[in-house]
């Protein structure tokens, strides 16, 4: 893995764990799928206008458009919907520590669809980054867990589960399509079935338009999303799937660190260990756990269909 793949990686992880404490704030001032619309259907917009401004190809064919569609439902309608809700139920770096289980999920999904495997070595990685989690989230998993946290941890976990099919799908896609145009129309298509449920649930003029919401609106929907996820996938063009997905054992890092920052929330010894479970796990897989490409690579001469 080059160092620059490595940068764009730590970069995605970084930004991944800032937004979700900015959502804590945001879904104060917005109804919840309001503001995942918002987001989305911003993030969309600025892809495929640069995409349409830099001339890039446009997909024509089915199945790269069920492809999207597939990825849009994932990791935009699923992934928002239940990170905009667990927000109101689940402390910002406990919610980050939760949603970045998704890695053992991708590591099977990604064994059956991708041909990917893991040496011995990455398996174990894996499962000690995930012990890592477990570690970390210990206190508030097995002590006074009231039914609202239980709530949050099922919409992250659900949230979890949208990304996983949005990452294999993404992985497949990778070279079939430009990257711009293909990250800025999932979010298109994923913010349909958001605003659906949110023009039958909500009342979108309870949105509180003001300088501080503007500013975490266009934060989360540049950086946290439009940003994130070209890069991620660019990522995803040069390195396998399981390989960068084990850096989301590091995200619990940045997520505490900014729960302490920025809502109090304390590092004990438990949380202490867990970080570096999940340290030693994410260099497990990345250094020793090289995976075996078993599925040809996507030929690079069909980016322009």
């Amino acid at each position: 893995m080059s160092i620059i793949s490595i940068l764009k990686i730590v970069t995605v992880m970084v930004l991944w764990a800032a937004c979700y404490p900015l959502l804590t704030v945001g879904i104060q001032l917005a109804p919840h799928l309001s503001f995942a619309t918002l987001r989305a259907v911003i993030a969309g917009l600025v892809l495929v206008g640069l995409a349409c401004a830099l001339h890039r190809p446009f997909p024509r064919k089915f199945g790269v458009w069920a492809t999207l569609s597939v990825m849009g439902f994932g990791a935009t309608s699923l992934g928002f919907l239940g990170m905009f809700h667990a927000a109101e139920f689940v402390s910002p770096g406990i919610a980050t520590v939760i949603a970045n289980t998704q890695p053992l999920l991708a590591a099977g999904l990604g064994g059956l669809v991708l041909g990917e495997r893991l040496q011995p070595a990455g398996k174990f990685g894996l499962f000690i980054g995930f012990l890592g989690i477990l570690v970390i989230a210990a206190p508030q998993l097995l002590y006074g867990a009231q039914d609202s946290y239980l709530l949050g941890v099922a919409y992250i976990v659900l949230a979890a589960l949208g990304v996983t099919v949005s990452n294999v799908m993404i992985k497949m896609i990778a070279g079939q399509v430009d990257l711009l145009m293909a990250m800025g129309l999932q979010f298109l298509i994923g913010s349909i079935p958001l605003a659906i449920i949110a023009g039958m649930t909500e009342d979108p003029s309870l949105i509180q338009w003001s300088l501080p919401f503007v500013t975490i609106l266009l934060t989360l929907a540049v950086f946290g999303s439009a940003l994130v996820y070209v890069l991620w996938m660019s990522v995803l063009t040069e390195v396998a799937l399981n390989q960068a997905n084990a850096f989301s054992f590091l995200v619990p890092i940045f997520g505490l660190t900014m729960g302490v920052l920025f809502y109090d929330e304390s590092l004990g010894i438990l949380k202490l260990i867990g970080v570096v479970l999940a340290i030693i796990g994410v260099m497990l897989v990345v250094r020793k756990g090289v995976v075996q490409e078993q599925s040809a690579p996507l030929p690079q001469s069909s980016v322009n269909n």
